[in-house]
């Protein structure tokens, strides 16, 4: 994620918002006990076993999709790896529970709470006795002031990526002892439970050469289960050794290995014996499944196949696999069909048409005598070679299976309110109220055998304390409300729409210049091979319904990532590299303003197009290219059927992977798209940046934070500050859940579903696979002793 020039800033113009007007908000007073929070969808998948039945010493093999470019998670570039070597070798005050709840870490906290409220609020941390660093100094005040300071906000020459909640301190300093540390805000802060978690040494934060650059490559002094011992970049590799001088239960495994492996070669590498715990695609997932069931490879492609995936990150392509955008989801439904067999993917070959699984190895998977030369020499290997290494990755297979959770995530429909029909409310309402919600839910998630619920709040998921489902305040899924809100904004059937002339859509980067817009009337509309990663055009779902047939029924292997970094305590968007921290392009156009050139309209007028002013109502869906963002192709298939039946027209516009954040989300080049965000534990921090209202910047230029679809309001702001500032919870709670009512109200984004998580381990390695909302316990990790079980109530074998 590249955190920087985004281009310039676009002058604002007002827009008079409905939702502090006209609009009634039925469950604004969104308040209740903590029973609304429920429970989590879907239970961590980790092969608990007790301490007794692990055995000690060991290896683990994880895959991470990158060696981190740096070790400081305060920093822009830190990325899922850096987080994940942090939770293992640094203090973290808090921790997340199952339930995606901060709980106490023990083995650091003796206790903290707070002991004074007036005039200053003041938190006193005690500390564990024997808590030391590696170097054997005791942790300290002095580890918490510099770590303040650093992240502060008051000294710029510290490269940091954020100061939330670290600007509210006052100071730091000790208390009556060693043990203990005092913290005095300046201004009340609800979430003070966020900071300090990781905490780093004061070696690190002391000095702003020691932040920018002392631990980008190495951490010389740790505190955790385990220290970083060696890290080769080469070799792609971080080694992660016990740490001798650690006071809490002892690690069970003597090394954890994170090893960057790319997606499409994670099943081959598990197989091989090389990883024993990786995210894995869903093709992969059922064949993995396959296998260890002793079956001959069934083939992951066919309709219905389990697709699906975990958290968003990046790959290579592969056959069922491109290079995943943060937003890409995973899924597939039940109910597609195979598109018509003039034009056959590798997604839609039958059995006879494609290779084995085993016999389909690209170079890097490959030995030596197993790569083609340019003078033909691989056909020295006889074929009992081949299938010899076949049977044995097969067998290997069967000592494998899937773990599958919920990630602490979900997917939105964001609607661009900004400019064009979406900058009125009762369009943006409009939408809102043709999806069908739950269906939506199932097409991702029922594949993979994972609860098909769609999510009920913007700022927490099922089980989270700040959690209840405040969809009401928008309403459900009704088509006669959706075509009478259109009609009170002067969008009428029928009327007249004016000839205008075809032109790059959002933003044009996907289209070629002879192409224009490509209507679905055409017969090869919605037909092209998706899974050409150079596969980027337009065309509009509405004008009749074949390039919606096509795309949904495409049956071809779905899979999505996301990275797993920063899910809590952060704020940092679930966006990849692509994405800054600041304000971004964008701005507020009058209600009814015309949409944007590149728009395509027929000429005339035709029966259910909706028209005002000589324009149709025709949306821009603006989606990642390639082969790794097939799903979120098809759940936009199925919003625009949904719109159709409104009278609303989608354009669909896939554009390059690497630019739909940067170029087109961020920048507000859109006015539908699909993407995530993470569910934190403290979202009266995290996710004031998302919803904030937008606000002119002193040279005129709109800064809209981290809120890209420019819709905001004042009292959502003042909620979201009096949650904040408060620091009783359940007056912290109430107020959350009523800025999450106004929030639905405004229409902005809509919650969709809970991202799957699928991660493939060894059978015998315990305490680790998909942990949902839950922060890892590395120290609890290994594998079962010869004999040993774990715990029968594990979901994976259920």
């Amino acid at each position: 994620m590249s955190h920087d020039g985004l281009g310039p800033r676009a002058v604002m113009r007002s827009v008079t918002f409905l939702t502090a007007t006209v609009l009634a908000v039925p469950l604004l007073a969104a308040c209740g006990s903590d029973d609304e929070a429920g429970k989590p969808l879907a239970a961590q998948d980790i092969a608990t076993a007790g301490r007794a039945r692990v055995a000690d010493g060991g290896t683990l093999h994880w895959a991470v999709d990158d060696v981190p470019e740096t070790f400081n998670s305060f920093q822009a570039d830190a990325d899922a790896a850096t987080n994940r070597v942090a939770q293992a070798v640094l203090p973290a005050m808090y921790r997340l529970d199952a339930a995606g709840r901060p709980r106490r870490d023990p083995d650091y906290l003796e206790s903290a709470k707070v002991v004074d409220t007036e005039p200053k609020q003041v938190v006193l941390y005690r500390l564990d006795q024997q808590a030391v660093w590696s170097d054997g100094r005791e942790i300290g005040a002095a580890d918490f002031a510099a770590q303040w300071r650093a992240l502060s906000g008051k000294d710029s020459a510290y490269w940091t990526a954020r100061n939330a909640g670290y600007d509210r301190i006052e100071k730091v300093e000790r208390g009556r002892n060693d043990l203990e540390v005092r913290v005095t805000f300046a201004r009340p802060y609800a979430d003070w439970r966020s900071l300090f978690s990781p905490l780093y040494p004061k070696d690190v934060m002391g000095t702003p050469d020691a932040f920018n650059d002392g631990a980008r490559r190495k951490l010389k002094v740790t505190a955790g289960p385990f220290a970083l011992q060696k890290v080769d970049r080469k070799a792609k590799t971080v080694t992660l050794a016990r740490n001798p001088r650690w006071w809490g239960r002892p690690a069970k495994l003597s090394e954890i290995v994170l090893t960057a492996v790319p997606r499409e070669d994670r099943a081959s590498a598990l197989a091989a014996g090389k990883l024993d715990l990786a995210e894995v695609d869903p093709a992969d997932a059922r064949r993995i499944e396959t296998a260890a069931k002793g079956s001959a490879g069934a083939d992951a492609s066919a309709p219905g196949a389990a697709e699906g995936t975990g958290a968003a990150r990046k790959s290579g392509k592969s056959e069922h696999s491109g290079k995943a955008d943060p937003s890409e989801e995973s899924g597939t439904t039940d109910e597609e069909q195979q598109p018509d067999d003039e034009k056959k993917t590798d997604g839609d070959k039958t059995d006879d048409d494609k290779k084995t699984d085993g016999d389909q190895k690209t170079d890097g998977d490959k030995s030596d005598g197993e790569k083609k030369s340019d003078d033909g020499d691989s056909d020295e290997e006889s074929t009992d070679g081949k299938a010899s290494r076949a049977a044995a990755a097969k067998d290997a297979s069967r000592d494998l299976e899937v773990r599958r959770s919920l990630e602490p995530a979900y997917t939105q429909l964001a609607l661009n309110g900004s400019e064009g029909p979406l900058a009125d409310e009762r369009v943006r309402r409009a939408v809102a109220r043709a999806l069908d919600r739950k269906e939506l839910a199932k097409l991702v998630l029922r594949p993979l055998g994972l609860p098909a619920e769609p999510v009920g709040s913007h700022l927490a998921l099922s089980g989270q304390a700040a959690y209840a489902d405040n969809s009401g305040a928008l309403g459900g899924q009704d088509t006669a409300e959706a075509r009478a809100l259109l009609g009170d904004a002067g969008w009428v059937p029928g009327g007249r729409v004016d000839e205008e002339k075809t032109e790059k859509a959002a933003g044009g980067e996907g289209e070629k210049s002879d192409r224009g817009a490509k209507s679905s009337s055409s017969p090869k509309a919605g037909k092209k091979d998706d899974s050409d990663g150079d596969d980027e055009g337009t065309y509009i779902v509405g004008e009749d319904d074949k390039g919606r047939r096509a795309s949904a029924g495409d049956g071809k292997d779905q899979r999505s990532g996301h990275d797993g970094r920063h899910l809590a305590q952060d704020g940092r968007p679930w966006v990849g590299r692509e994405l800054s921290q600041g304000g971004m392009a964008g701005a507020y156009a009058p209600k009814g303003t015309a949409a944007p050139k590149g728009t395509a309209a027929p000429a005339g007028s035709a029966s259910g197009v909706l028209a005002k002013d000589g324009k149709a109502l025709n949306l821009r869906f603006v989606l990642p290219s390639g082969e790794g963002s097939e799903t979120l192709r098809a759940v936009a298939e199925r919003i625009s059927s949904m719109l159709v039946k409104v009278g609303i027209r989608t354009q669909i516009t896939k554009v390059s992977e690497a630019s739909y954040f940067k170029d087109h989300i961020a920048s507000g080049q859109y006015d539908l798209a699909l993407y995530s965000w993470p569910a934190s534990a403290f979202p009266a921090t995290d996710a004031r940046p998302i919803y904030a209202k937008p606000v002119p910047a002193a040279d005129g230029s709109l800064t809209v934070e981290q809120n890209y679809t420019r819709v905001g309001t004042d009292q959502v702001d003042q909620l979201f500050d009096r949650a904040v500032a408060t620091l009783d919870e359940d007056e912290a709670r109430d107020l959350l859940r009523k800025a999450d009512s106004r929030i639905w109200a405004a229409a902005g984004s809509i919650p969709l579903y809970q991202r799957p998580q699928l991660v493939a381990a060894r059978k015998d390695l315990v305490n680790a696979g998909a942990f949902g909302f839950g922060t890892p316990v590395y120290e609890d990790m290994g594998f079962l002793k010869k004999g040993a079980v774990r715990d029968a109530a594990s979901p994976s074998q259920k």
